[in-house]
């Protein structure tokens, strides 16, 4: 058995060697950048425009000039124009390039406009004011985006101003998520008394839909025979093997046991951690299998705590870590690192998490209160309100 801390170095140092591809920017969102993004030119490109009024010569004003004749209108998507005089002014419009020869903008807010003419109606006049000032951003061929980043609108934004319409984003791993018992069926049928219908499977299935990957789904019986012949496929279609079921040490869970006999590498089996504990990492090349308890919520908090984490290290990005504060002290009595169910609120700035004990690792209706888990340390026993821990989230 091994340690939480164990668990995770050992996957952290095995992760999967993603293949690139280059997609068009509007398929890209939801995907992890494999390229440097320099900028093309300038941001912004010319000294620009913030605000609606007039542009002129600081010095002008500075020297007592209050009254200014208007020359012409400086609109945006305009060749730059150029002052004439510098007892003028030019209009400008918010996004414009700043005329020739000016240097400060006055908003028509501070002004009083006549046909001709601009008069000064404010006193808070600072030379530069309401430019934006070429590169004052980014310099050309300055880093915008490094590889690894989550692409999000605001990065796509960014994707389109410099013009790139095709993007080389990082492959994600085929993933199948394998369902395993005889005491499972679909969703769509009437379980018998001593059935239940398959759950972790959708779970799964969704939690990597929302990092922007597709996976199928596979039920394999309690057989070994089968599971020798079914996991084997697998094992050739697939990057990465996700199980739920057989991986305790009951007489019918022979999930370890095949997958050694086809050659995976074990990396670890059995973690001390409730809930969790019989959890199964191995490799094969630069394929991956997670086998997770079949418990829900011992499926769902070892997804979320080691194959999330691996998933995303694998792909060049890092993930965000936080803790939050207990609102009630909690006590726990066992050698095992423990993860605390727990629902979140934000109180006067603080992240406060509340203990929701629930029913155990089976109880997968307590899930629908819970925000997260708090990863509480083996070598405590009591846990005291206002105490801050590592959350695992699993709600946005």
């Amino acid at each position: 058995m091994v340690s939480v801390q164990e668990a995770t170095s050992i996957i952290l140092s095995n992760l999967f060697q993603p293949k690139t591809s280059k997609v068009s920017l509007n398929e890209c969102l939801g995907k992890i950048l494999a390229e440097p993004i320099l900028a093309d030119r300038d941001f912004p490109p010319f000294d620009r425009a913030t605000m609606d009024g007039i542009a002129l010569a600081f010095d002008s004003y500075k020297q007592g000039q209050t009254n200014f004749k208007i020359e012409s209108i400086q609109a945006a998507g305009e060749f730059q124009k150029k002052l004439n005089s510098n007892s003028g002014c030019i209009e400008i419009m918010t996004g414009a390039t700043l005329p020739e020869g000016t240097d400060t903008i006055i908003s028509y807010e501070q002004l009083e406009i006549t046909k001709e003419h601009a008069t000064i109606v404010t006193k808070q006049v600072v030379k530069g004011q309401n430019i934006h000032l070429q590169g004052s951003d980014v310099k050309k061929d300055q880093l915008l985006l490094k590889v690894g980043t989550l692409i999000s609108p605001s990065e796509i934004a960014l994707l389109a101003s410099i013009g790139k319409t095709s993007v080389l984003v990082f492959s994600a791993p085929k993933f199948v998520i394998i369902s395993t018992g005889n005491e499972l069926v679909d969703i769509d049928q009437i379980p018998l008394p001593f059935q239940i219908r398959k759950s972790n499977s959708y779970a799964l299935q969704a939690a990597l839909a929302e990092l922007g990957i597709a996976s199928q789904l596979l039920h394999l019986p309690d057989n070994q025979d089968q599971l020798q012949i079914d996991i084997k496929q697998a094992l050739l279609d697939f990057d990465v093997l996700l199980l739920s079921g057989g991986v305790s040490k009951g007489k019918f869970d022979f999930v370890p046991s095949v997958l050694e006999s086809l050659g995976v590498h074990k990396l670890f089996h059995q973690v001390s951690q409730k809930p969790g504990k019989p959890m199964w990492a191995g490799s094969l090349g630069n394929k991956f299998v997670f086998a997770l308890p079949g418990n829900p919520v011992s499926t769902f908090s070892c997804f979320h705590r080691y194959v999330k984490p691996w998933l995303l290290r694998s792909m060049g990005t890092k993930p965000i870590t936080s803790k939050a504060i207990l609102s009630k002290s909690f006590s726990f009595k066992g050698d095992l690192t423990y993860f605390l169910q727990v629902k979140l609120a934000n109180i006067e700035g603080y992240l406060m998490a509340e203990p929701i004990v629930g029913g155990g690792s089976g109880d997968f209706v307590s899930l629908k209160e819970v925000d997260g888990f708090l990863e509480l340390p083996r070598d405590k026993s009591e846990f005291k309100m206002g105490e801050a821990y590592l959350l695992v989230s699993f709600r946005a």
